[in-house]
Order: C-alpha cells, then structure tokens, then sequence
C-alpha cells in the first residue's frame, strides 16, 4: 500500500492522540495477536500498536512482520509505538479513525 505525503502526515496527526489497541509481548505474533490486530485494522483502519519487546531489531521484524501479514503501511514508529494504516471496505461508522479524512 503507497500512501502520499500528506496522508501520511494527516496520519501521523490523527495517531497523535491515539492510544494503543493491540499490544504485542514477548510470546511475539501468534493467532489470536494477529486475528486481533485484523480485527482493530477492520474497525479503526488507523491503530497504534504497543509492542514491549526491549531490543530494537527485535521490535524493527515484528513490525516488519506485522506490516506484511496484514496488509497495511507503516506510518510511524515512536518507541515501543507503531502506528499502522489499513484500509477498510467497511469502516465502522462510530470506530474508524479516519472517517473524516
């Protein structure tokens, strides 16, 4: 998925007062991880996603890996903070994120 500049930087702007919905810990991505992540990215389409792993390569591939197994683009990632995009047939009404962009 190819983003343009300024949808990224729209993105970036709306993922500043997000929370995250999906944390992933040490046990890495397993099934119900990425079934939640797939779930989040189907309602939000924009998420942060907390990943409390301490090595930074570690963190870099399970992002990477996040990124591919589910299809979205990589916006930002601040810390243990990746903000990721995925868009929805069916966004939720009252749920998506970026409903107004």
């Amino acid at each position: 998925m190819v983003l343009s500049k300024e949808q990224i930087k729209q993105f970036r702007s709306i993922g500043h007062a997000l929370k995250p919905v999906v944390t992933v810990a040490q046990n890495g991505l397993s099934e119900t991880v990425l079934a939640e992540l797939d779930r989040a990215l189907t309602d939000h389409e924009l998420i942060k996603v907390k990943i409390t792993i301490d090595d930074r390569n570690a963190r870099k591939d399970i992002i990477k890996n996040i990124i591919d197994q589910s299809a979205a683009a990589f916006i930002q990632e601040i810390g243990k903070v990746a903000l990721i995009f995925r868009k929805s047939d069916k966004p939720g009404l009252k749920t998506s994120n970026i409903r107004d962009c």
